[in-house]
C-alpha cells in the first residue's frame, strides 16, 4: 500500500510537470482531468497508477535523444519495478516494426512508454528535464 502511494504520488506529479513542458505534444495519463477517461477512472480507482505515456514533438530522433540523456531513470524494454523506467519503443521493442504497421496500434515516433518509480520525485522531474532539454 505504502509503494503505490508514493508511485501514484510521483506519477501524477510526473504528469502534471510534462503536461506543460513545451517538448511534449501530449501526457497520455488517466489521473489528469485533460485525459478523456479521468472521470471513470477516478469513479473506479483510489489512484491512477504509475503508469503513462507521452508523446514527444520532436519524432522519433527527440526520442532517442532523451533516451540517450537519462542519468537517474532506467531504460528498458520491461516496465514495473520501484525504479522509474522509460521505453521508446519505435527505436527499442518495436524498432523492426515498419513505421505504418506501428502507427495503426497507436505506437508513433515520439512515443515514450513510463512506469514512474519511488525514486525522490524532485529527482525525477530533474532527470526528465534534463533529458528533454
Amino acid at each position: 500500500e505504502v509503494r503505490m502511494e508514493r508511485h501514484c504520488h510521483n506519477a501524477m506529479e510526473v504528469a502534471n510537470f510534462l503536461e506543460d513542458h513545451p517538448a511534449i505534444g501530449k501526457v497520455n495519463y488517466n489521473g489528469l482531468a485533460s485525459h478523456p477517461d479521468h472521470l471513470v477512472a477516478m469513479k473506479q480507482m483510489r489512484h491512477p497508477g504509475a503508469m503513462m505515456s507521452i508523446e514527444l514533438k520532436g519524432g522519433l530522433q527527440s526520442g532517442i535523444n532523451m533516451m540517450n540523456k537519462l542519468k537517474l531513470c532506467t531504460r528498458t524494454v520491461s516496465l514495473g519495478t520501484c525504479d522509474t523506467l522509460l521505453c521508446h519503443p519505435a527505436s527499442m521493442t518495436h524498432y523492426g516494426v515498419p513505421k505504418e504497421q506501428r502507427e495503426q496500434y497507436g505506437i508513433t515516433d515520439g512515443l515514450i512508454r513510463m512506469s514512474i518509480g519511488m525514486e525522490n520525485v524532485q529527482d525525477i522531474l530533474a532527470d526528465l528535464d534534463q533529458a528533454l532539454s
